[in-house]
C-alpha cells in the first residue's frame, strides 16, 4: 500500500528549477535510496516532503491525503520524521532532553509516556551511556545516532535520512547501518539520501537517481547503477 506520493512536483528559485516535474511513490515499510551529483535537488526534495518548502506545482500525498499545503509541524505530527546531513541537536540540552523534546512536541507523547519511550530509544541507538551528556559534546558518530533517535522519537511512519553515514569510518558506518536496518525491519518506511553507496544499497530495495532536479531513473539498485546514463552522470565516467 502506498504511504507517500509525489505527483508531478516542481520547485524553482527564480530561473533555477531545482525540482522538475518529479513523480514517485513510496510503499509502507519500503526503503528507497536517492543518489545524484551535488546540486541534483536531493535536499530540496526532502524539504518539499517535510513542508520546509512548498512546491510551485504538483502535490504531496500521505496515505492518499493531500498534504501539500500543510506546515512542517503538521507533517511531523502526521508521521514524517527527518534527520539532517549536519546534526542539529540542542547543544546545551542533554541527549535525553533532546529526545524528550522530540517525543513530546513532535511525537505528541504525554508527560507520562515520553520518558519510557525516550529511554527505549537511547538503548536501541546505543546512546544510553550518554543520556546525561550535553548533546554538543558528543563525537560525530553519536551525534549521528542522536539525529536518528530524535527523528524516531517523533514516531514517524516515514523517516528521511540525509547523508547520515557521511564522515564516518567504515566500522562506525557498519554500526549505524545495523541500527537503520533494525528500524526498517520494524516497519518504518525510509527514504535515504546517501553518497556512501555500499551502506545505502545494503538497506534499500529501490534506488532513485536525480540529476538537475529531474528524476533520471528509479528501480532495482543494481540495475540502476549499471545503467549507462547513471554511470556517466553520477560516477563521472564515460560508460
Amino acid at each position: 500500500m502506498t504511504i507517500l506520493s509525489f505527483d508531478s512536483v516542481s520547485k524553482s528559485f527564480g530561473a533555477l528549477k531545482v525540482t522538475d516535474d518529479v513523480s514517485f511513490t513510496l510503499a509502507g515499510g519500503e526503503a528507497l535510496g536517492i543518489i545524484g551529483p551535488n546540486g541534483a535537488g536531493k535536499s530540496t526534495l526532502f524539504n518539499l516532503i517535510t513542508g520546509v518548502l512548498m512546491p510551485d506545482a504538483g502535490r504531496v500525498l500521505l496515505d492518499g491525503r493531500d498534504i501539500t499545503g500543510e506546515s512542517a509541524m503538521q507533517r511531523c505530527a502526521s508521521g514524517i520524521g527527518r534527520s539532517f546531513q549536519i546534526p542539529q541537536p540542542f547543544d546545551h540540552l542533554s541527549v535525553y532532553e533532546n529526545l524528550l523534546v522530540a517525543a513530546r512536541f513532535g511525537g505528541g507523547l504525554s508527560a507520562q509516556e515520553a520518558p519510557d519511550a525516550c529511554m527505549d530509544l537511547l538503548r536501541r541507538t546505543g546512546l544510553a551511556r550518554h543520556a546525561d551528556r550535553p548533546a554538543g559534546a558528543l563525537p560525530l558518530l553519536d551525534r549521528k545516532r542522536l539525529e536518528l533517535a530524535r527523528a524516531m522519537a517523533t514516531r514517524p511512519r516515514v523517516i528521511l535520512l540525509d547523508e547520515i553515514a557521511g564522515g564516518l569510518t567504515e566500522g562506525e558506518c557498519q554500526d549505524l547501518v545495523a541500527t537503520i536496518r533494525e528500524i526498517h525491519g520494524e516497519g518504518t518506511a525510509i527514504i535515504w539520501i546517501e553518497h556512501v553507496l555500499h551502506a545505502l544499497t545494503s538497506v534499500v530495495g529501490r534506488l532513485m537517481v536525480l540529476n538537475f532536479g529531474r528524476l533520471l531513473r528509479i528501480g532495482d539498485p543494481q540495475e540502476v547503477m549499471a545503467a549507462r546514463d547513471v554511470q556517466e552522470i553520477y560516477l563521472g565516467i564515460e560508460a
